[in-house]
């Protein structure tokens, strides 16, 4: 009885974390529609984030697994939250990332039309289960290495600009969550990848903390350091050759009156 109430509490759980964790590159999305450009932000994530929340809100009906409806609804919800980010996405994303997004988005949902028609009529009882499920374990562990790419954006730009804070958080908190479900149903389908999910939110994290503070190289240091070159030049020139050193301060202030 007490397993079976800390299955629900953590399926609740689960979901809500599950819900802001797909709500929280709204604060992405804010910024791209107000810079009217995706910048360096990937589409990928997204993309991979809709056909796990596909493949994982199927598993979750009850022809297919039992006892994981809580994991179909928040699934089901995340998947028109997803659609949503793709199209504007792909509103804003430039050509070439565009025509990208848009084919992967169509291998998406070809993918999971193939899975749920083969699932439905030509597999039954724990065939189906299992084929429903090792599929949705396979792109929930996708769609959470998605990221991936961001993180070694962070490593090499020693920059967490790309990787917001909350979406992080939120990956933690859903995978672990996810991940303890999983374990008091018993359920390797569902903790498996989750658990993967968890570890990987740790690693993002850690990378957050790492590298929140890094400045950069200061813009200013790299101008005074032209300056001083220049200085240093137009110095050696007046000494060498007055008439040249005149003749290049002439052409200068030429050059800035156009």
């Amino acid at each position: 009885m007490a397993t079976a109430a800390l299955h629900t509490v953590f399926g609740i759980f689960g979901n809500i974390t599950a819900l802001f964790l797909f709500l929280a590159p709204i604060i992405t999305f804010v910024r791209i529609y107000k810079s009217k450009s995706t910048e360096k932000f990937s589409g990928i994530p997204y993309v991979m984030t809709l056909l796990n929340c596909l493949l994982s809100a199927w598993y979750g009906l009850p022809f297919v697994s039992s006892n994981n409806m809580l994991v179909s609804t928040i699934n089901g919800t995340g998947a028109a939250i997803e659609v949503v980010y793709v199209v504007f996405f792909l509103f804003y994303a430039p050509r070439k990332e565009k025509a990208k997004i848009f084919g992967l988005f169509m291998l998406v949902l070809t993918v999971f039309a193939t899975i749920a028609l083969v699932s439905l009529f030509a597999l039954h009882g724990n065939k189906r289960k299992l084929f429903c499920g090792v599929a949705a374990t396979v792109f929930s562990i996708t769609m959470y290495a998605s990221p991936l790419s961001i993180m070694r954006l962070v490593i090499k730009t020693k920059s967490v600009e790309y990787m917001p804070f909350f979406l992080s958080l939120f990956v933690f908190l859903c995978g672990t969550s996810w991940f303890i479900f999983g374990l008091l149903g018993h359920d390797i389908f569902v903790f498996l990848p989750n658990g993967f999910g968890c570890g990987l939110g740790t690693a993002q994290l850690i990378l957050y903390f790492i590298y929140r503070n890094y400045k950069g190289e200061p813009k200013n240091k790299v101008h005074d350091v032209v300056c001083v070159e220049e200085k240093v030049e137009t110095e050696k020139n007046a000494e060498g050759d007055p008439a040249k050193h005149q003749l290049d301060l002439m052409n200068k202030q030429a050059d800035e009156q156009v």
